[in-house]
């Protein structure tokens, strides 16, 4: 793992070798089950810490079909609260910051970090790249003061980027999509090749998948790397690369439900982090660049999950008729 770039022949995609006898299903099912039953405190990823800024316009998104706004104080503080308004329920979304007050745009009601007339502010936390709310009514866990942040490279030594997009089909989906990560070099040849599980879970006290896989630069250039897949929680699955050009680099995947729990056709946000580090005395000019590679960090993530929204919104439909296998 220590050649940063490595060249190799170029390969048909045919002749690769099948992955379907070591992606059994039970073992997958295993992961996502163990994944399900970890304690989120009820907090919810809704987007990126930068996307909420302060001065700028409130941040609306609907959590589980609750109507969430999101703003910063003048202080720079994360706020969080209903999204419709407790007056005649305009949407807060389109409303307006001044000095750091939510004042809804249709009467001027104002709202800040206090309850008013059945308004109250959620718990929000912002973690430096993302922002969660805690939504006690949505999760229906114990609640917790704090969610469960992946370990990431050290603060302002790497370069990130968030991506989101919503898909038809339930967390559940997403989260199977990541904890199977056999399918890469067939699903993206275009990223992944040489792709093998090291090893795959062991059980509830081994519950890693250890990857050795190739990043794609060229047709015939890759940077080798091993990486592992753990799920900290039941709506989230952190890659992170251990070994190779890289490393402490993750990518969180986390599923957030946009509808409630009783919807027929249900939708979920995917709002993935991905915050990229190297020990190379040349990134600290990638850091430098990091508002012009963001926009490619985030067309590479919305590539991949062109197809593997395809993946998770065709294994709801198969779970909700009733045809999945296994």
């Amino acid at each position: 793992m220590d050649t940063a770039v490595a060249a190799r022949r170029r390969s048909d995609w045919a002749t690769q070798t099948p992955t379907w006898r070591e992606a059994r299903p039970a073992l997958i099912a295993d992961a996502l089950e163990r994944a399900s039953a970890r304690p989120s405190g009820n907090w919810f990823v809704v987007g990126a810490s930068r996307d909420v800024r302060a001065g700028g316009r409130p941040y609306g998104r609907t959590v589980g079909g609750v109507e969430v706004v999101l703003w910063r104080s003048d202080t720079g503080d994360l706020r969080a609260g209903p999204g419709s308004c407790p007056h005649l329920g305009a949407p807060l979304r389109d409303s307006r910051v001044v000095c750091g007050t939510l004042v809804c745009h249709w009467h001027g009601l104002a709202l800040d970090d206090g309850a008013f007339a059945g308004w109250r502010p959620y718990p929000v936390h912002d973690d430096g790249v993302l922002v969660w709310v805690r939504l006690d009514a949505v999760g229906g866990e114990e609640p917790s003061e704090r969610p469960v942040v992946p370990v990431r490279p050290a603060a302002r030594s790497g370069v990130d980027a968030v991506f989101t997009a919503v898909g038809r089909c339930e967390p559940q989906d997403v989260v199977a999509n990541r904890l199977d990560p056999w399918h890469g070099s067939w699903f993206h040849p275009y990223s992944f090749v040489d792709l093998t599980v090291a090893r795959p879970p062991q059980g509830p006290e081994d519950d890693v998948f250890v990857v050795d896989v190739s990043f794609r630069v060229t047709d015939r250039l890759v940077v080798p790397v091993r990486a592992e897949f753990t799920a900290p929680g039941p709506r989230t699955v952190v890659m992170r690369i251990t070994e190779g050009e890289g490393s402490t680099s993750v990518v969180e995947t986390h599923a957030t439900p946009v509808t409630g729990k009783s919807a027929q056709r249900p939708r979920t946000a995917v709002v993935e982090a991905v915050v990229a580090a190297s020990d190379r005395r040349g990134f600290a000019l990638a850091r430098a660049a990091a508002p012009m590679l963001r926009p490619l960090m985030r067309r590479t993530a919305g590539r991949l999950w062109r197809d593997d929204l395809a993946y998770a919104e065709r294994r709801w439909e198969l779970r909700s008729s009733g045809q999945f296998p296994g």
